[in-house]
């Protein structure tokens, strides 16, 4: 059998080919994060070559394994090939299997720069998200083996030492003295600093490089500081719902809708899939809106809004019942979502 050969992440095509000839799938839905989808067509080349079976691939955004093509692929698929994510506890609407697609980047340069900065410390928690988690391991002996004691554990819906963007869990209440993130980007090793106050370095492998988060997490709360400020004088808000069945959170928008009211304002739920800016266009005569939907929505996007967006937490902070040196990021406990 033929492979598909990529630089930096494992696809595991032989898994997938097995598992859809074991049951004798004759239609198979495909969905990739944004980051793989370039491989997609490859893929559905690939699977139709070596089984007979016909690939159907997704082309809407994905962010997440709590947005999965399950349910607009019912009746149309046998079976949904999920990439780049884990499981949650959410039942599907199809036969769904997950390749977590684990990076094959070469991550020896980032930690052994990330020692620097946490020579200071003993006591290290770690963290990382879906891509790094086969690594965990690894990266214990190499700080236990540099003089580090090393604490990682699981959290609720997610595996041991993994963060999303959405739950923290697993970095919570831990006995470390700092933090060190394994991936790219700054949302997650926000997250962990945000709910923990505690120093956290990023060994970023995709950059070769280590960084501490201080000065993002800085600017990143100077924005929500002016954007709650801002929505302190709304008096018609839009609470905003999505309809992905692992970011539905009616019962939550409903109540942010009760006590919006209960302080004299006018609260109206707007329910979408995909929030965008776009498709806040026709309610702009609402001055400030509240998305229960994925936490890391109002964060990441919010200079492309007119309007302020803040989570259920800023809004806490807006309405007087929740200080602002208790800010922290908003989380998803699935169970709790519908």
């Amino acid at each position: 059998m033929g492979r598909i050969i990529m630089s930096m992440y494992n696809l595991d095509l032989k898994k997938v080919i097995k598992q859809i000839r074991d049951m004798d799938a004759k239609l198979v839905g495909l969905q990739f994060p944004d980051g793989l989808k370039i491989q997609a067509s490859k893929v559905a080349q690939q699977i139709e070559s070596e089984t007979g079976a016909t690939a159907i691939i997704s082309a809407d955004p994905c962010f997440g394994a709590c947005d999965l093509s399950d349910r607009k692929m019912t009746n149309s698929v046998d079976i949904l090939i999920h990439y780049g994510h884990t499981a949650l506890p959410i039942a599907y609407h199809v036969p769904v299997m997950f390749i977590e697609a684990y990076s094959q980047v070469e991550v020896n340069e980032s930690l052994q720069k990330s020692l620097e900065l946490l020579k200071k410390y003993h006591k290290i928690a770690l963290a990382t998200t879906t891509q790094h988690l086969h690594l965990l391991d690894e990266i214990k002996q190499f700080l236990e083996d540099n003089g580090k004691k090393v604490v990682v554990e699981s959290g609720n819906s997610t595996r041991t030492g993994q963060v999303l963007g959405c739950n923290f869990s697993s970095i919570k209440n831990l006995d470390a003295e700092a933090y060190l993130y394994l991936g790219s980007g700054n949302f997650h090793p926000l997250g962990i600093k945000l709910f923990t106050h505690l120093p956290v370095v990023i060994a970023d492998p995709y950059r070769g490089e280590a960084r501490n988060i201080d000065k993002f997490a800085d600017r990143i709360l100077r924005i929500r500081f002016a954007r709650i400020t801002k929505s302190r004088e709304a008096k018609k808000w839009g609470i905003l719902i999505s309809s992905k069945e692992g970011q539905y959170r009616m019962d939550l928008a409903r109540k942010i809708k009760q006590n919006l009211e209960k302080e004299g304002k006018k609260a109206f739920l707007i329910m979408m899939d995909n929030i965008s800016p776009d498709l806040l266009l026709p309610f702009m005569e609402l001055e400030a809106f509240v998305v229960t939907a994925c936490p890391r929505i109002a964060i990441d996007d919010s200079q492309i809004y007119k309007k302020p967006l803040l989570t259920p937490q800023e809004l806490e902070i807006v309405m007087d019942k929740r200080k602002w040196e208790d800010y922290q990021l908003d989380e998803i406990f699935f169970g709790d979502t519908y």
